[in-house]
């Protein structure tokens, strides 16, 4: 097997993610499946999508055309702010996996701390039991959030799915800090910061001395930290540059000096101000 394939981190429910996943957040139809199609040739085994992208049934196409053993291919998708309360998530999660066309998926995920969140969570519970999904966490939630779930759930969730990158590091590492207390799995996304700081000079001075590009830089730092990552990119080639990740290493120079770029960068919604603690 190939890096991208054979590194997985374990979870606290006994399952293992694979560590680098590809995100598909809002692609095209198109975008989604050159993208995954890319990313299942290059090795990754790990999808990560969401009802509320409208590409689960683009994933799920896909995965069929590529010729990859459903089993092999570990698929997470979330549930969204509209499907909260009652039996919504139940008919949320069923919508998904049609979409999809899989009897169950990996992982499923509250996607944001909606307000009814407590009570959704115990109805993922329940359909983690029934096997609609093996896995179930968490997404967007601050260290308020999941210290009011771990203390009320009866099943923790094992991964929180955060937005993650060396510019927002020290500001989350509270969360961070949490997670690995409570043995919680940290899956980073937008690790790129879609693009926005892959020319800052500390960046680009440890991708000249690693020869690896500064996108591959930032994986890498993910993966340092032992964090699931989750690039995103409609472009096959970077699909595929991105898995190149796991033949080279960062320093603990490197890894601090990239630490140290933290400024609160968020590049998308803020749970801190998102729908409220």
């Amino acid at each position: 097997m190939d890096g991208a394939s054979a590194q997985r981190v374990d979870l606290a429910d006994g399952r293992r993610i694979p560590s680098l996943g590809l995100g598909v957040f809002r692609l095209s139809p198109e975008a989604t499946r050159a993208s995954v199609d890319a990313a299942l040739a290059a090795g990754y085994r790990h999808v990560d999508t969401a009802s509320s992208y409208g590409n689960e049934a683009d994933v799920g196409a896909a995965l069929r055309a590529s010729g990859v053993p459903r089993e092999d291919v570990w698929i997470t998708t979330k549930l969204w702010n509209d499907d909260h309360g009652g039996d919504a998530p139940r008919r949320a999660l069923e919508a998904s996996l049609q979409r999809l066309g899989v009897d169950s998926v990996d992982l499923y995920l509250i996607h944001w701390p909606h307000p009814l969140r407590l009570e959704t969570w115990a109805t993922l519970e329940r359909l983690h039991d029934e096997g609609l999904c093996s896995s179930i966490g968490v997404s967007n939630f601050l260290a308020p959030h999941l210290t009011e779930l771990l203390a009320r759930c009866a099943q923790p969730p094992v991964v929180d799915q955060i937005e993650m990158s060396p510019f927002l590091y020290r500001t989350r590492r509270d969360i961070v800090e949490l997670c690995r207390s409570a043995n919680v799995q940290v899956a980073a996304y937008s690790p790129l910061t879609k693009g926005a700081r892959l020319q800052h000079p500390a960046l680009v001075r440890i991708s000249a001395e690693t020869g690896r590009t500064p996108a591959q830089v930032l994986i890498r730092w993910a993966l340092e930290h032992g964090f699931a990552v989750l690039p995103r990119s409609s472009d096959p080639e970077r699909v595929r540059e991105n898995a190149r990740v796991f033949d080279f290493a960062l320093s603990s120079e490197q890894v601090s000096a990239l630490d140290d770029l933290d400024e609160g960068l968020v590049t998308g919604w803020d749970p801190a101000t998102t729908l409220g603690a």
